[in-house]
This record gives structure tokens, C-alpha cells and sequence, in this order.
């Protein structure tokens, strides 16, 4: 009787830890699942969708005029040999694929690799193998600048034409922009986004034509629905969170004037002609509140060229 006794207690000291077990992860899972809404749904922000997009209807027109824009691209093939080799980026596609295949791939792979964090320590060389050597050793992620210029570089060495584009909004004392790729696709003759940063997103219309920056600001304006692939996969056009970010990040844009191999690698490259020119395009009437010395144009047809 006294050994029953024993293997009773054992056996309901069992069923105790299994319900426990059972409870905790149901509580997890519901957690989890709010978690998750609370990150793609950001209430606050989806309030604000509206009135970003009246400031991009309401804001100065863009006009031509007289400036000269020149946006270049400065190849160094030793350096894209380098880079192609460290990284094995001819195992990321197929050598004949149509260029966004090949641009979509590095981008799962940066997208992927590295998550989106505001890093505490600057990286000592922000170059492609530098910050992937940080991303090791020193911390696993960092921002959207940082994930734009590691993507710009790896597509430059694959061959693949491509920009990186601050995005700004109209208010000043909101320090938050954002950074993104612009790949040019010789197929079909047009600049189209993609964002490495958060998860890695790009944009398409109702009708899954890629979208440049250019054209996403236009259908904000027209009230017209956009398809945004988070993760790279299937298309929503569900509020959330980035739709109402971008349309608050698409109301004046800069870039570099020449695009190259450690861009902004002050360490390793100090003196570069590569960074003696940096162009904003802003709406009539609208002053860029940075501390660059801007080349300033109201032309879209210059600036998207």
C-alpha cells in the first residue's frame, strides 16, 4: 500500500508539471500572437496615415528647373572581385537571371542575416565586408542606413546598378528618416525600391508592377492602393505600421551625387571626390533642415533620372 501511495504522488506530481507546462505555453502563444499584431498594427502611427498624406497633397509643387543633376556611379572591379568572392554572391542566384531576381536574392540574404537595431557603437569600417565583420564580432545588427549601404555595395559588385536614397519627412523635429535601395532594371527601363532593413520589404501596385520611391509618393497623393511584401513574400495592402512610415518618409529625398565602394567609409577611404556632391529633391517652398550642403532641385525627371 505504502509503494501505490508513493507511485500515486509521483503520478499526479506529473500531471501537475504536464498542466502547468500546458498553461504556460497557451499564455506564451497568446503572448506571442499579440506580440506580433502589436508590432505589424502600430495604432498610433496608422492614425497619423491620414494626416502625412495630406501633407504630400498639400505641399509646394515639383517644377523643372535649371540646375544640373549628374548621378553617377564609380566602379572599382578589384574591389567587386573582393567582394563577390567574400561573400559567394554567385551562389545567391543564377548567373542568367533577369536582375530584380538577382537584387532580390542579395537582398533575403542581407534581410535575412541581419536585423534591424539602432547600434549603440558606429562601426569602425562601413564598407559590405566591414559591416558584415561587425555584424560577428561586435554586434548581430544595425539600422536602415547601414543595411542600405551593405546592400548598395554588394549589388555594385554583382554589376547591378543601384542608389541608396534617404527618405525624409516635412517635420524637423521628427529625427526619424529613412534609408533605402533604389535598383535600376534594364529590362523594363525603371528604378524600383527595395528595403533590406526590418524584415526587408518592396512594393508593387494592385496589379504586382515593382514600384520605385518616385511612384509610391504618386499613389500616396492619389489615394491609390499599394502592395507592400514584408519578408519578401506575399503582397498586403493592409494598413500597418511601414505603410503609414513611408508615407511619412516620402515627402523629400536626398542622395549622393556619385555612388561608389566605400561611400561613406570615412576610415578607410577619408578623401573622396565620390563625396563632393549631394543632391535633395524637396517641394516648392519646403527648406532641408540637415547640415549638408545640398544641391538643391524641385525637377523629379532630374533627380529619378
Amino acid at each position: 500500500m505504502k509503494a501505490l501511495r508513493i507511485i500515486w504522488r509521483i503520478f499526479v506530481g506529473i500531471l501537475a508539471v504536464i498542466g502547468a507546462a500546458t498553461v504556460s505555453l497557451f499564455t506564451f502563444l497568446k503572448v506571442t500572437k499579440y506580440y506580433e499584431i502589436s508590432i505589424n498594427v502600430n495604432e498610433s502611427t496608422i492614425a497619423l496615415f491620414d494626416e502625412r498624406v495630406e501633407l504630400l497633397r498639400t505641399c509646394g509643387a515639383y517644377s523643372a528647373d535649371s540646375e544640373f543633376i549628374d548621378i553617377t556611379h564609380v566602379q572599382d572591379m578589384e574591389r567587386a572581385d573582393e567582394i563577390m568572392k567574400y561573400f559567394q554572391l554567385d551562389t545567391l542566384y543564377d548567373a542568367e537571371a533577369p536582375t530584380w531576381e538577382k537584387a532580390l536574392a542579395i537582398g533575403r540574404f542581407i534581410a535575412f542575416n541581419i536585423p534591424h537595431d539602432n547600434q549603440k557603437e558606429w562601426p569602425e569600417h562601413v564598407n559590405a565586408i566591414g559591416l558584415w565583420e561587425y555584424t560577428k564580432n561586435v554586434a548581430p545588427a544595425f539600422n536602415c542606413r547601414l543595411h542600405s549601404i551593405m546592400t548598395f555595395e554588394l549589388l555594385h559588385a554583382a554589376g547591378i546598378k543601384a542608389r541608396y536614397i534617404t527618405c525624409l519627412p516635412q517635420d524637423k523635429n521628427d529625427p526619424d528618416c529613412h534609408v533605402v535601395n533604389e535598383v535600376w532594371l534594364p529590362e523594363t527601363g525603371q528604378w524600383v525600391m527595395l528595403d533590406t532593413d526590418m524584415g526587408g520589404r518592396y512594393v508593387t501596385d494592385t496589379e504586382g508592377n515593382l514600384l520605385s520611391l518616385r511612384q509610391m509618393r504618386e499613389k500616396y497623393i492619389k489615394g491609390e492602393k499599394m502592395l507592400f511584401y514584408h519578408g519578401f513574400e506575399k503582397g498586403s495592402s493592409k494598413m500597418d505600421h511601414y505603410y503609414a512610415y513611408m508615407a511619412k518618409n516620402t515627402y523629400w529625398f536626398c542622395c549622393w551625387g556619385a555612388l561608389g565602394f566605400y561611400q561613406e567609409d570615412y576610415n578607410s577611404l577619408p578623401e573622396s571626390s565620390m563625396r563632393n556632391r549631394y543632391y535633395a529633391l524637396i517641394p516648392e517652398g519646403f527648406e532641408p533642415f540637415h547640415s549638408r550642403n545640398y544641391t538643391i532641385t524641385h525637377d523629379p525627371d532630374k533627380f529619378w533620372k
